[in-house]
């Protein structure tokens, strides 16, 4: 029953991510734009696509393997500008561990889910340290504000929460037509991946659009420009103007900021009064002094996990 007016029609944007996909992390600066334009105009909704599989073969040489994916990473945040960690401690393992602990943190809302992804990607991308461990996934969510850690650990190691990621991997190796054909315009454009039973699942990141009546597939790495065109085809009169925040409160609304993010989401003079930067190998992280706190990149102090 309505009271005669009626509804605006539900836009979904569904994110194909991994907590520990280069493409995903150099993506955070449109992405965290898109967000806050949109907010409280769509359901935006993450999907973990599962990077690293549990019958992912080992590989025959680790420090071989994970040279070759530090110059990968390297590559890729040479074209994104985003910071990556100095040196790398390993090649991951899994992405189970990660995608476990942040599709749990959703139960405790979007801003603490939201803060828990982040440090589970600066703990690969800033630190060089993958989180591919349920132990080690934890610890990099300890001293997000408002989280409570131990329902963390106790819910991502639950039946329905494993269920939840199964069904965001199959989710995501059902990739739609369009994303299926070769893609272009991008130094990742994003062509759906070949698995090794023989199907696809979508590339690292892909926004899909939906709503009742259309949807539209952005795929890879691409502009903030592509994916509010994408949205204002499927929903026109979408509001997706970003307004940058004074620096100050910039950071003290998203805590950790990167050079490209910044000069997204921030206006004025930076960087703002107490601001901590941690150095990486390719530019600056900018924490807010309560985050710095509590980051592991700053030698937090906060208890051990549960």
């Amino acid at each position: 029953m309505t009271d005669g007016r009626q509804l605006p029609p539900v836009v979904e944007v569904v994110e194909y991510t991994d907590p520990m996909c280069p493409w995903a992390w150099g993506s955070e600066p449109v992405f965290r734009a898109l967000r806050t334009a949109l907010e409280g105009q769509v359901r935006w909704r993450r999907v973990y696509a599962i990077l690293f599989d549990h019958d992912d073969d080992p590989p025959p040489d680790p420090a071989a393997e994970t040279a070759w994916y530090a110059r990968y990473v390297a590559d890729v945040t040479g074209h994104t500008g985003a910071p990556r960690a100095r040196e790398l401690s390993r090649m991951p393992a899994s992405s189970w561990p990660s995608s476990l602990v942040a599709k749990a943190a959703e139960r405790q809302g979007g801003q603490v889910a939201e803060r828990v992804l982040r440090r589970l990607r600066e703990t690969l991308f800033v630190l060089g340290e993958p989180a591919d461990t349920h132990e080690s996934a934890l610890s990099a969510a300890l001293g997000v504000p408002g989280l409570d850690p131990r329902r963390l650990s106790a819910d991502s190691r639950s039946a329905a929460v494993l269920e939840e990621v199964r069904a965001d991997r199959a989710e995501a190796r059902r990739p739609v037509r369009e994303v299926l054909v070769a893609q272009d315009g991008s130094p990742h454009p994003g062509t759906a991946k070949e698995t090794a039973d023989g199907g696809h699942r979508y590339a690292l990141p892909t926004l899909v659009v939906r709503a009742p009546e259309t949807r539209r597939a952005v795929p890879g790495w691409r502009s903030f420009e592509e994916y509010a065109t994408a949205l204002r085809v499927v929903r026109p009169g979408l509001s997706t103007t970003v307004g940058g925040l004074p620096a100050h409160e910039a950071l003290e609304r998203h805590l950790s900021l990167t050079d490209p993010e910044r000069r997204v989401l921030a206006d004025g003079p930076w960087p703002p009064p107490r601001a901590s930067r941690v150095d990486t190998g390719n530019g600056p992280l900018w924490l807010h002094p309560e985050e710095a706190a509590r980051h592991p990149a700053c030698g937090r102090r906060t208890p051990s996990a549960p």
